[in-house]
């Protein structure tokens, strides 16, 4: 990446930071260094920001943007070329709101092909989680600030409490495969109307929500100190095949152990 695009310089001769991963009450947080993330579609909306300078995002197969922040929606495919930088990405799920939550995060934005391109005044928080090894200590309080500060500011509507309930349940047991039959009674729902709604609601299909949800707790068996191997059978991925292609769908790039070097921490779902 070129000098003029950085905003802010790591010290030289400084160890490039271990990852960071958080896995917690209505979100998810990574910041890490990669290069290039191939064309994919996330479950859950996401704010993606440079740590130390811009990056580049393709939305759809459009044309190679450059920019500072991003929010992209569920669903929406695309590429990411961070050039080796670090850079760090917010899942917010939708038990704290729908996908306009997350837009008091950035500024000076404009929208294109659904997406938001700016800039954030987080940056400087999520690269202090990246840079303090002690942040695993103070990292999920932070982060709640940010998320409610982000649900009472935003214009949002809240998801159907039904949807919410659903939702919450496929946090707390995401090895599950309960038919969406069942699921969308448990919550009061015929089946036609429950993945109705959650589609026009949380931004992506029933099905792919419960994918990402799975792989979401692929992540927090990793927190807790599991190896990705052990994780992704915990979390109901019993052929690694189907592990490997749902989570280069999500992700844009193949699992690695390599994540198992990160500094983690972990909470309980569901808001406060």
């Amino acid at each position: 990446m070129a000098d003029a695009t950085r905003l802010y310089k790591r010290a030289a001769g400084v160890e490039q930071p271990a990852p960071v991963l958080h896995v917690g009450r209505g979100c998810a947080f990574w910041a890490g260094a990669t290069a290039y993330l191939g064309d994919h579609q996330g479950g859950a909306p996401v704010l993606l920001v440079g740590l130390y300078g811009k990056f580049r995002l393709r939305l759809q197969g459009g044309p190679w943007l450059t920019c500072r922040a991003a929010i992209i929606p569920p669903g929406v495919s695309h590429e990411l070329d961070f050039a080796g930088e670090p850079f760090a990405a917010l899942y917010l799920e939708p038990n704290l709101g729908a996908s306009g939550v997350l837009s008091p995060l950035l500024r000076n934005f404009s929208e294109t092909n659904r997406a938001l391109i700016g800039d954030s005044a987080e940056i400087p928080l999520f690269r202090s989680f990246y840079e303090d090894s002690s942040s695993v200590q103070w990292l999920e309080d932070a982060l709640s600030d940010v998320t409610m500060f982000a649900r009472e500011t935003s214009n949002a509507e809240l998801i159907d409490p039904r949807l919410s309930a659903a939702v919450d349940l496929l946090h707390a047991h995401y090895a599950d495969l309960t038919p969406v039959d069942d699921l969308a009674r448990r919550v009061g729902l015929s089946a036609s109307r429950f993945q109705h709604l959650f589609t026009r609601q949380i931004g992506v299909p029933f099905r792919r929500y419960r994918a990402w949800s799975r792989l979401r707790g692929v992540w927090r068996q990793v927190a807790e100190g599991a190896s990705l191997t052990e994780a992704a059978h915990a979390s109901g991925f019993f052929d690694s095949a189907h592990f490997a292609h749902a989570y280069r769908r999500t992700f844009g790039k193949a699992a690695s152990d390599g994540r198992r070097i990160a500094r983690t921490t972990q909470s309980a779902d569901g808001p406060r």
